[in-house]
């Protein structure tokens, strides 16, 4: 116990920002490994008709649940990061939420029959249960999101998604199917909510007009951009599963997935940066903002490279034993998906700094335009190019919302990169796919454990390789260890 509270008080000591990261980025890449070891297990044990159906599920909760919070949940962290007033600004979007989530519940039973594939596969009665429970887990995740724990907020994401995936590892073992799946699901939100409310400092405290004004002057706009972010997430899904079969969705939802590894540093800088850049855009320090998004930058494209270039070299093998031959169908869409997520590392970082510089409507307008040519590239290509057609219509539209919100993002502050160490960061990335090309050459992949040595030595390869190139990161990697006893 004393060594354990030993390494706890070192870890406390590092930097802040620095310390939310390695927080942050240890809970994603965990949070992500649960994900994709239990999604092999539900591909082999259910198939891709049964995955595709919960893929269904999920796409309509999360549009729904975007619908009717009506971006309550972004302009609740944002107002409470600021510092001033917090208790009103939560209680009042407590408030909003539960009516607006009552006015969901109607709405969804007169929409019963236009949401006929998520009725026919049982799943239907879980969507109310999900958004209700939305409620509570979604006021107590911001709030303490906003208050800037965000490790604690990223443990309580963690504690969710393990309990979801624990209840549906046993679910389908015992035979339910998708409602095993919803349910955990559920079960996911109820246990991190409990968890979460426990560290909520945040109280339930009279607000007024003003606070509702602030509130929606912000959140509509967020509603609005995160609209067309939910377009890039689900609309293909969605679309995909009303031209096509839910198989199909299934094989297209576990390689979109499968590429998410590229997204584990993206997904943190994005969580970390955005309360920190909110303060301070409110107190005027945007040259630290300024040098926090070079940052962001080079440590995304740290993994991003590396698994875009592995993904190609094993991508087909990788798909065909971690989840079964029909999804090795989905090879080609893996590829293009891999190419997004480096388009993502962009045009994620920069969408969410237009709204932590109290800019969403800019936000909105970049996001708009994009989303809207991506519904109308799904409904061109997805008839008939399938689901290889879904990947191309949103890699070409994440291009376009990429470089429309640079043009306004470097208009507000000074956008810079740091061109060694992504160069660097390349370099890393082509020794080590030489190195594992050569190794797929030698060797043939004619089982899981054959596939699984490229990807490990390719790993060990490239960290080396990028410690020897790069000694920035070499010094900060040895700094931290000395910070925390290593």
């Amino acid at each position: 116990m004393t060594s354990r509270n030993t390494l706890l008080s070192r870890i406390m000591q590092i930097e802040p920002l620095r310390r939310h990261s390695i927080v942050t980025l240890t809970a994603i890449i965990s949070l992500t490994a649960i994900g994709f070891l239990s999604t092999m297990y539900f591909a082999h044990s259910v198939g891709e008709s049964v995955l595709g159906a919960y893929f269904l599920f999920l796409a309509y909760f999360n549009t729904l649940n975007l619908l009717f919070d009506g971006g309550l949940g972004g302009a609740a962290v944002k107002r409470i990061s600021e510092g001033r007033e917090k208790n009103e600004y939560f209680t009042a979007v407590f408030v909003l939420r539960v009516f607006l989530v009552g006015v969901s519940i109607i709405l969804l039973l007169f929409a019963r029959s236009i949401l006929e594939n998520i009725d026919r596969s049982g799943a239907y009665s879980w969507l109310f249960i999900a958004l209700i429970i939305g409620i509570f887990w979604n006021s107590v995740s911001n709030g303490n999101y906003g208050s800037g724990k965000v490790g604690l907020n990223q443990t309580c994401g963690f504690i969710n998604s393990a309990s979801c995936v624990i209840f549906q590892v046993i679910a389908v073992y015992l035979g339910f199917g998708v409602n095993g799946l919803a349910g955990g699901f559920v079960f996911g939100m109820i246990v991190a909510t409990v968890i979460g409310f426990r560290f909520l400092d945040l109280k339930l405290k009279k607000f007024n007009i003003g606070h509702l004004k602030s509130i929606f002057s912000y959140s509509f706009w967020v509603f609005l951009a995160s609209s067309g972010s939910l377009v890039f997430s689900y609309a293909d899904t969605i679309i995909i599963g009303y031209f096509l079969e839910t198989a199909d969705v299934g094989i297209y939802r576990v390689a979109f997935q499968f590429t998410t590894a590229a997204t584990f540093t993206t997904t943190a800088m994005r969580t970390v940066l955005f309360p920190k850049v909110s303060n301070w855009n409110a107190n005027g320090e945007l040259k630290m903002a300024e040098n926090a998004f070079a940052k962001g930058i080079t440590y995304s494209l740290m993994l991003a490279v590396p698994v875009f270039v592995g993904g190609i070299l094993l991508g087909d093998k990788m798909l065909y034993f971690f989840y079964g031959e029909s999804f090795a169908q989905g090879t080609q869409t893996f590829y293009i998906l891999l190419v997004v997520q480096l388009v993502n590392v962009f045009m994620f970082l920069q969408t969410m700094y237009l709204n932590a510089l109290n800019r969403p409507k800019e936000s909105f307008k970049v996001t708009a335009v994009a989303a809207a040519a991506n519904i109308a590239l799904d409904f061109m290509l997805i008839p008939v190019l399938g689901i290889l057609g879904a990947a191309v219509a949103t890699l070409i539209t994440m291009i376009l919302n990429s470089f429309l919100a640079y043009i306004i993002l470097k208009r507000i502050i000074n956008l810079k990169l740091e061109f060694q160490e992504i160069r660097n960061v390349v370099i890393a990335s082509l020794l080590m796919g030489l190195g594992v090309g050569c190794y797929r050459i030698l060797v043939p992949l004619s089982n899981i454990w054959l596939t699984l040595i490229p990807v490990i030595l390719g790993s060990v390869l490239y960290i080396l390789l990028l410690l020897k190139l790069d000694t920035n990161i070499r010094d900060e990697v040895i700094q931290i260890g000395k910070q925390i006893g290593l």
